[in-house]
């Protein structure tokens, strides 16, 4: 993998239309102040959405995410990124493409309603 910056800069460009679908539902808690920047390098990682300001991190997983291999890479990253004080919340594409309705009601209780946070 290239350096984590310049592999984020070109996961950004090529947002996934799952990942362009969650950031537009982030658009309420966004409007409200809460900083959200998208494919972030934290360490040797690059997560898909991050709140420095929560400490929480949203990954929005496809299929490879699913297999042997996906699953202990991401038990590995969790650990990582929880070691660091972050919580993180995943997210299936159907999840996001299907049940987008589920996906902010999960986002209300754990950031809270985004009208009481302007």
């Amino acid at each position: 993998m290239a350096d984590p910056v310049t592999f984020a800069r070109k996961l950004r460009r090529e947002q996934t239309l799952p990942e362009r679908r969650f950031w537009a539902l982030l658009r309420a808690w966004r409007d409200a102040g809460l900083h959200w920047r998208r494919q972030a390098p934290i360490g040797p990682y690059v997560v898909d959405f991050v709140c420095k300001s929560r400490k929480l991190i949203v990954e929005i997983d496809g299929d490879t995410h699913y297999s042997d291999t996906g699953v202990a890479h991401d038990a590995q990253r969790t650990a990582y990124l929880a070691g660091r004080g972050y919580r993180v919340l995943r997210f299936t594409n159907a999840d996001v493409m299907q049940r987008g309705e589920g996906v902010f009601a999960v986002l209300m209780e754990v950031l809270g309603d985004p009208v009481d946070e302007s």
